[in-house]
């Protein structure tokens, strides 16, 4: 019987091909008492199934190929921190020597003790770790069970043609967890659901980085698909239909079919100028996490990196920060390999959805998304900042370098900046190191209070950079890492569009630059709008950027404006997408 489920849209796109279910083991166990006398047997047992796992992730982490996420070996390594902590083994060891317990009802013990006590956290993040230590008990479970989940792979392949096995794959879960998504790598993967999950999960982050169809936050998703079922997923509206008739399947195999040949022609557009029609020039940027993806954004087309976050050089290096020169070296290969383009540098930004180690055990330190993260922890840190500052300065004498402080908020904040910024400079000038004395200097924009007190920015700094992501969640009053209000997450609140147009307004009032680097500036149905408010400097990532271009050189900015102050003006939500309906047709 075909039906229809609907979830979260994260990636552009159309997957067609067969379930494969993966279901949640940890909390669907034997319990019985092991025969006096075998306690040891048992206590083996379980710690051979974790050493199996933790070989298991060591092997992913290694095999991660050049072109993976930086995403996905920071997950990799966080769960491998997890498995290490001996809090995961210490009880079930217990009950399996004092009770006999088997060893998946005393770990299934142990997991719901640390469940129970995560949901008692206040802090929203926090509270969502308890998600990585369920993933990491199921991998355990699936090796205490003989490998069920691996049979369950088997058995799938076994359930298949020759010709079938060239059909695409569509993993369904619970949630998925990043190393899994790894096991899946040599299947011709077609794309992801998930039961939980919102825009800006870890799911839907691993999907569009690596330009997969997936709709997340299809509630009961695993319970109602079964293993084999054919599916669609509708990427652009988040829509799974299941068992669909074979009317629909061949219309979604024509969709599918025309979308592969857009991609084929988007090619086309990757050295054509990018300038709407009535020949306004636009700059497509790229946001990159490492070194690695310089030339990767060069090969797309971009005309620089809009966003570098520096922040991925600190995470999951067990408490060594990078030094000096190891930050120099990677923002010199950064800016070398784009090849006398632009580079902007953001600061390390980490907080509350980016965690940084910083004790010897490797244990994290999450941070609030309201608390002491960006600018205002590197402003508590002087001298960790000196040294970014100073690594940053030594390579824009290598090419064009801009430095972007994430976070600000208050004229104190902007002036203790720039002040280090002149004492990392005098600091070089002392030790005769040469760099670039008039590096130009930006902050984002990403606080309502930053949007609406623009003037103390543009007195003081070079340039400005709206990141739309925390500008949405602070707006909104959402943790963007909580599933139960993903839902919630919404680009087009007329007070999020209104903040956005003031900051592009008064900032092209005198002539600063500014640009939009978050998700919003790679979706192409928001490209018109931002187009239309007076953008012109777009940083995206780059598998968005062809997309994006084929909207600019298709606009007209001058029409675009009046419709565009008619968005501005509506408050109603049917008001707002009858308005947004109209400027993608114009």
């Amino acid at each position: 019987m075909s039906f229809t489920l609907h979830g979260v849209p994260v990636t552009n796109g159309i997957a067609i091909g067969r379930a494969l279910r993966i279901a949640p083991s940890a909390m669907d166990v034997k319990h019985y008492l092991v025969p006096a006398g075998s306690e040891k047997d048992e206590e083996k047992r379980l710690l051979n199934a974790f050493e199996v796992v933790r070989v298991e992730l060591k092997a992913i982490r290694a095999g991660l190929p050049d072109a993976a996420p930086e995403e996905m070996a920071a997950f990799l390594d966080v769960h491998a921190m997890i498995l290490a902590d001996p809090t995961l083994t210490e009880k079930p060891l217990e009950l399996i020597q004092h009770r006999r317990y088997n060893a998946e009802w005393a770990l299934a013990t142990q997991l719901e003790d640390l469940l129970e006590q995560f949901a008692e956290i206040e802090d929203e993040y926090l509270r969502e770790r308890a998600t990585d230590i369920r993933q990491v008990v199921e991998r355990v479970m699936k090796v205490l069970h003989h490998g069920d989940d691996h049979q369950t792979l088997n058995s799938f392949y076994k359930s298949i043609s020759d010709t079938d096995r060239l059909n695409e794959v569509i993993v369904v879960a619970h949630d998925i967890a990043p190393p899994d998504m790894m096991r899946f790598k040599d299947i011709a993967l077609g794309g992801f659901i998930t039961d939980l999950g919102g825009r800006t999960s870890h799911t839907a982050i691993v999907a569009r980085s690596l330009d997969i169809p997936a709709a997340v936050g299809v509630r009961r998703a695993s319970e109602l698909i079964h293993q084999d079922d054919w599916l669609i997923i509708d990427g652009d509206r988040g829509i799974v239909i299941v068992d669909p008739s074979p009317l629909i399947l061949e219309e979604y195999r024509h969709l599918q079919s025309q979308r592969k040949l857009e991609k084929k022609k988007l090619l086309r557009l990757k050295h054509t100028p990018t300038v709407t029609m009535d020949g306004v020039a636009v700059d497509l940027m790229a946001n990159v996490e490492m070194p690695d993806d310089a030339g990767l954004a060069l090969d797309s087309g971009a005309v620089g990196i809009g966003l570098f976050r520096s922040e991925f050089l600190f995470m999951n290096r067990k408490g060594k920060m990078p030094d000096e020169d190891e930050q120099f070296g990677a923002y010199r290969q950064t800016v070398e390999a784009m090849k006398g383009l632009p580079v902007t540098i953001r600061t390390i930004d980490i907080g509350a959805d980016k965690p940084l180690d910083v004790d010897e055990d490797g244990r994290s330190a999450y941070l609030s998304p309201l608390g002491l993260r960006a600018i205002r922890w590197s402003l508590s840190e002087p001298d960790m900042f000196l040294i970014q500052i100073r690594a940053i300065l030594r390579a824009s004498i290598f090419g064009q370098m801009k430095i972007l402080i994430p976070m600000l908020a208050h004229a104190q904040e902007i002036d203790q900046t720039l002040a280090l910024i002149e004492t990392a400079k005098k600091q070089l000038e002392d030790q005769g190191v040469l760099f670039d004395p008039n590096i130009k200097v930006g902050a984002m924009i990403e606080i309502p209070a930053a949007a609406l007190a623009l003037p103390l920015f543009i007195k003081r700094l070079d340039f400005l950079s709206i990141g739309t992501n925390d500008l949405i969640q602070y707006t909104l009053a959402i943790d963007r890492a909580d599933n139960a209000v993903a839902h919630l997450y919404d680009p087009m609140h007329p007070a999020v569009l209104r903040l956005i147009a003031g900051v592009i307004r008064d900032a092209k009032a005198v002539n600063m630059p500014v640009s939009v680097c978050g998700e919003m500036a790679g979706e192409s149905s928001m490209t018109r709008v931002l187009l239309g408010m007076g953008l012109t400097d777009f940083s995206l990532h780059f598998n968005q950027l062809l997309t994006v271009k084929k909207e600019v050189l298709r606009a007209d900015v001058g029409s675009l404006k009046v419709a565009v102050d008619q968005l501005l003006s509506a408050i109603e939500p049917d008001e707002l997408q009858s308005a947004l309906n109209k400027i993608n047709s114009l």
